[in-house]
C-alpha cells in the first residue's frame, strides 16, 4: 500500500531542526523547540507503527518514479519498530539534554545538530534503496562527529579522531560493496536487488561483495575486532550526546545487517560461521573489557559491545527463532542502553564523578533515584522477568538446537560478566561508604530540584518503556515474531515495493 506520510517522522525532525537555526542565540527556545518536536516526532512514531501494523508494508516512491528506477522509502514492520523507539529515546534525551548539556554547547548548535542525527536515523530505517541508506549512514555520522566534538575538549577531540577514522572506513568498505553490487546487477533498489543478486552466476564473487557489507556494517556495529573506537570515543561527550550514541548508533549497524543479509545476500554456511566467530569474540572481548573498567561510561561501552555480540549470533544462526532473539534484544538494548548513559550522566551531577573509586553511598541519600536506577540495571543484566531476560531465551534455544555450544558458553560468560559488573557498581555507587569529604570532587553545587526532576524524568520514562517490554514481553514476541517471518519470508516486502499496480 503507497502512503504518503512515511517520511512524516524525517520531516518533523528536519523542520525542528531548521526553525532552531533560527533561535541560534536563543537557547531556552530551543530547549522547548526540542522536546516539543521530539513529542511531536513520538505521536508521528506511534501513528505510523499502528499503521503498518495493522495494515501491512506502506511505501512511498520519491517522485512518483516507480521502483525499482526511482528512490522508494518503505515502512515495514521492523523499520516502524525501530523509528518509534528511536522517537521515544529522542524525547527523553531531549528533556534530559535541556538540563544536562551545558549552555556553551548548546550556542554552538547542540540541539540543532542533534535533529539532523534523529533525522538521519529515521531516514536509514525507512529507506529501501541501499545507495540512500549510505547517504543517511554519512548524516549520521557527520552529525554524531559534530556532537562529540562540541565544547572541544582534548579528550572529546582525541575520540572523536578515533570515531571518525573507523567510520570513514567504514563508510568506504559500504561505498565499495554498493559500486560492486551495482556493477553486478544494474540496480540500488534493494527489493530489486533481491531478485537480480539471486540471478548472478558468480558466486564466489557474490560472496565477495557480501563481505564488504560485513566489514562496513560490522565496523558500525563495533564487532571484533573493530570496536576498539566506541570504548575509546563514547565515554568523551556529554551524557546527553553518549545516551544517543549508546543507545542508538550501533544499533543503525544491526539493522543494516539484518536488512541487506535477510534481503539481498541471504547467508550461506561459510557467512554464518565467519558472523558466528565474529558474535562469540565480540561478547568475550566487551565481557573482560568491562570487568577491569572502574569509570562508569567506559565500562558501559563496552557492555554495548558484548551485547552487539549476542545479536550477531542471532543473525548467524539465521532462523525464525533465532531472528526473535535478535529483534527482541534490540528493542531491549536501545530503551536500556540509552537509559544507562543517561543515569551515568544523573550520577555525574550528582556527585561530580563517574569514577567509582570516588563514589558511594547514593542510595543512603537518594534511596528513591536509587530504587528506579536498581530497576534498569536488573534490565539490563535480565534477571526475570524483565526485558533482558526473554531473549536470551530465544538465542539459548535455537544455539542447543543448532549445537551452536560455543555460542552457548560466550552468551553464558557474556550475562555473568554482566551481572559481576553491575552488582560490583552497585556495591561500589551506591552500597559502600561514600568517600572522605576531601576526595570528592566539589566543582559541582547541590542539583536545584527541578533540575533533578528533569534528569530524573526522561530516566523514569524510558525505565517504564523496559518494565513495559518486560513485563508484556507477550505482545513485544508477537511483534519480534512477525518481524522475523517478514525477515525469513521477504516475499511480501518485494511484492510490496515493486508491484506496481498499489493504489493510494
Amino acid at each position: 500500500m503507497i502512503d504518503n506520510h512515511i517520511l512524516a517522522p524525517v520531516f518533523v525532525q528536519l523542520f525542528t531542526a531548521v526553525i532552531q537555526l533560527m533561535f541560534w542565540r536563543k537557547t531556552l527556545t530551543q530547549r522547548y523547540l526540542s522536546v516539543g518536536g521530539s513529542f511531536i516526532g513520538l505521536l508521528v512514531a506511534i501513528r505510523l507503527f499502528s499503521r503498518v501494523y495493522q495494515d501491512g508494508i506502506l511505501t512511498m516512491n520519491a517522485a512518483n518514479w516507480d521502483a525499482p528506477f526511482g528512490i522508494v522509502f518503505v515502512a515495514d514492520l521492523l523499520s516502524v519498530t525501530l523509528v518509534l523507539l528511536t522517537s521515544i529515546a529522542c524525547f527523553a534525551v531531549s528533556i534530559f539534554s535541556s538540563i544536562g548539556v551545558s549552555r556553551q554547547r548548546m550556542l554552538y548548535g547542540y540541539f540543532p545538530i542533534f535533529h539532523f542525527l534523529i533525522m538521519g536515523l529515521h531516514g536509514a530505517f525507512l529507506t529501501g534503496d541501499i545507495f540512500n541508506l549510505y547517504v543517511y549512514f554519512e548524516v549520521i555520522i557527520i552529525s554524531s562527529f559534530v556532537l562529540m566534538t562540541l565544547g572541544g575538549r582534548k579528550a572529546q577531540l582525541e575520540g572523536a579522531v578515533k570515531y571518525m577514522a573507523m567510520n570513514i572506513l567504514a563508510s568506504m568498505f559500504f561505498l565499495t560493496g554498493i559500486g560492486l553490487l551495482y556493477g553486478l546487477t544494474g540496480s540500488l533498489n534493494m527489493a530489486d536487488l533481491a531478485l537480480k543478486v539471486r540471478q548472478v552466476q558468480d558466486g564466489t564473487l557474490v560472496g565477495i561483495t557480501s563481505c564488504f557489507f560485513i566489514l562496513g556494517f560490522g565496523i558500525k556495529s563495533a564487532v571484533f575486532p573493530l570496536y576498539y573506537w566506541l570504548p575509546s570515543s563514547y565515554h568523551t561527550p556529554p551524557s546527553a550526546v553518549a545516551a544517543t550514541f549508546g543507545g542508538l548508533l550501533t544499533k543503525v549497524g544491526i539493522y543494516a545487517m539484518l536488512r541487506v543479509f535477510s534481503l539481498i545476500f541471504v547467508p550461506d554456511e561459510f557467512t554464518r560461521t565467519l558472523l558466528m566467530v565474529i558474535a562469540c569474540a565480540t561478547i568475550l572481548t566487551g565481557a573482560f573489557g568491562a570487568i577491569i573498567k572502574t569509570n562508569i561510561r567506559r565500562l558501559f561501552s563496552y557492555l554495548i559491545v558484548c551485547h552487539i555480540g549476542f545479536m550477531i549470533g542471532g543473525i548467524a544462526m539465521f532462523s525464525k527463532l533465532a531472528l526473535m532473539g535478535v529483534v527482541f534484544y534490540l528493542i531491549h538494548d536501545i530503551a536500556v542502553k540509552t537509559n544507562m548513559f543517561l543515569i551515568a550522566g544523573l550520577i555525574r551531577q550528582l556527585r561530580g564523578t563517574m569514577d567509582m573509586d570516588k563514589l558511594g553511598g547514593l542510595y543512603r541519600d537518594y534511596p528513591k533515584i536509587s530504587v528506579l536506577i536498581a530497576l534498569v540495571l536488573f534490565s539490563l543484566v535480565g534477571i526475570p522477568p524483565l526485558s533482558g531476560f526473554w531473549p536470551k531465551i530465544f538465542l539459548f534455544q535455537e544455539a542447543f538446537l543448532q549445537t551452536q555450544y560455543f555460542f552457548v558458553a560466550a552468551l553464558i560468560v557474556g550475562s555473568f560478566v554482566t551481572l559481576y559488573v553491575i552488582a560490583n557498581m552497585w556495591a561500589q555507587v551506591f552500597w559502600k561508604n561514600p568517600p572522605r569529604e576531601e576526595e570528592v570532587d566539589d566543582r559541582f553545587a547541590p542539583m536545584q530540584p527541578y533540575r533533578k526532576l528533569l534528569m530524573v524524568l526522561p530516566i523514569g520514562m524510558l525505565a517504564l518503556t523496559t518494565l513495559y517490554i518486560g513485563l508484556n514481553a507477550e505482545a513485544i514476541v508477537l511483534v519480534a515474531e512477525k518481524i522475523s517471518s517478514q525477515l525469513i519470508d521477504t516475499s511480501t516486502y518485494i511484492e510490496a515495493v515493486l508491484n506496481k499496480n498499489n493504489e493510494l
